[in-house]
């Protein structure tokens, strides 16, 4: 993607960025270009005055740092406030057109323009609210500013913590910016504007492609599971109704008949540290199992001590696993360790039955396991009663080789298409932020930028 290569006639050297800017840019401290009124700098209330007791489901929303991503103000999970909560939180009250600038990672000082979907918000502790002097600084640059590389690295240096870095009031207020004359600030902001919207889209594309890839991999192996390989086989009725038809000669049975379904168990009490958090036993939990779409669970991040461990069931190596609750439910993994599970996993011990079909099978049905069991039972987990009385077809032997093999080389053949994609998604990216802060530090010379619409209307008038 080509953008502009001029440059600006003199640079200066700046110590604080390091690197250099256009010899007549300055640098501000954020605090300088805030509004001069009270409380046009402010961050969010003390946990104290603002607890998750107070939270309903409607009234004066909260900006919370989950709201805080991508230079936008998401208007997602939000909580509300009631009126009354608001008028003693006053002070730390955020309107359209401020900035709110988080001051947790990932990445801390990250901020965004508040949406004008409300008349008014009130921040939480984690956030800061930033009322700018538009008669300083444009909206839009200084967001673009706030969020490019040069500065983000000054606000990590004066953060502290360890596990999550945050950024107080004070250092924010001292945060320096580049500070072009205003008619560059807005012309900076444009191109940006117009430039990013074009890698952002070109991000999508590739985010979509990959959506595309794994819903036509996954029908691929649903297919080849279900109807076997050969397109010219005598098929019958399987007498389950979302199975549909199955090759004549297949098997359909029952988990509960070739295996024994075992659900893990979560050792007791819950909270007693002699149990948990060891280093003994692999630990398998829901959150292991979903976490990708691996078919082989290697390793996890949390053990059992030997004590926990003893009082639960280990699952062998080479073990079928599937979580049987909550959102990801029906997620299968096979695994490559002796492992403890808990009891939002069920294992199929002695399965006869390709491991690997198995899962292929069982992940065919992820998406709507859960709206075929609630129908089927109306239970909101998969208890080992449905896991045992679930349906599934088994082919012959060699069958089954053949269609593991085949399945492995659709999933060989699709990964390299999504790596691809996947690659294509990180330059975008790379691309985007370099032009973020080439434009921001004065890199490139914005100044005589047109849109190309721009370009093209006149063009179109003086043809008229």
């Amino acid at each position: 993607m080509k953008v502009l290569e001029s440059r600006y006639d003199t640079y200066q050297y700046s110590d604080y960025f390091k690197t250099d800017l256009p010899g007549h840019w300055a640098e501000k401290r954020l605090a300088y270009l805030a509004d001069q009124r009270r409380m046009a700098f402010v961050d969010g209330p003390f946990g104290s005055d603002l607890k998750t007791d107070d939270y309903k489901d409607s009234g004066v929303p909260l900006i919370q740092l989950n709201n805080i991503r991508d230079s936008k103000h998401l208007l997602q999970n939000i909580k509300f406030i009631t009126q009354k909560k608001k008028e003693q939180l006053n002070r730390h009250l955020a309107l359209p057109c401020d900035l709110v600038i988080a001051k947790m990672a990932e990445p801390v000082a990250r901020c965004a323009v508040v949406s004008d979907q409300y008349p008014e918000y009130v921040i939480v502790a984690d956030c800061v609210k930033l009322t700018p002097n538009l008669n300083l600084v444009d909206l839009n640059y200084l967001v673009w500013a706030i969020n490019c590389d040069y500065v983000k690295v000054n606000a990590e240096l004066v953060s502290t913590g360890t596990t999550r870095i945050r950024i107080n009031l004070g250092e924010l207020k001292k945060l320096k910016v580049p500070f072009p004359p205003y008619s560059e600030q807005e012309k900076i902001a444009n191109f940006l504007d117009h430039e990013t919207a074009k890698i952002d889209t070109l991000i999508e594309k590739q985010q979509q492609l990959i959506k595309l890839l794994k819903e036509k991999r996954q029908a691929v192996i649903s297919h080849a599971v279900t109807k076997g390989l050969n397109p010219n086989a005598p098929m019958r009725d399987s007498g389950v109704e979302w199975l549909g038809e199955v090759p004549e000669h297949w098997v359909v049975s029952k988990f509960g008949y070739i295996s024994q379904v075992v659900r893990g168990g979560s050792p007791r009490p819950a909270g007693d540290p002699t149990l948990f958090n060891g280093d003994y036993s692999p630990w398998v939990t829901v959150a292991e199992i979903t976490k990708d779409d691996e078919i082989y669970l290697t390793e996890t991040e949390t053990f059992l001590t030997e004590k926990g461990s003893d009082q639960c069931r280990v699952f062998k190596s080479g073990t079928l696993l599937l979580s049987n609750s909550g959102a990801t439910l029906g997620v299968p993994s096979i695994l490559k360790i002796d492992a403890n599970a808990n009891d939002g996993v069920v294992g199929f011990e002695n399965l006869e039955l390709n491991h690997e079909f198995a899962y292929y099978y069982l992940s065919s049905l992820t998406d709507d396991l859960r709206e075929r069991i609630k129908q089927g039972s109306g239970q909101p987990n998969l208890n080992t009663d449905i896991v045992k009385a679930l349906a599934v077809p088994v082919p012959s032997e060699d069958e089954v080789e053949a269609i593991v093999g085949s399945i492995r080389k659709t999933r060989e053949h699709y990964k390299k298409l999504e790596d691809k994609a996947v690659a294509g998604i990180e330059l975008l990216q790379e691309r985007r932020t370099a032009l973020i802060s080439a434009a921001v530090t004065g890199k490139i010379d914005v100044r005589n930028w047109v849109a190309p619409e721009s370009i093209d209307r006149v063009n179109n008038k003086d043809v008229a």
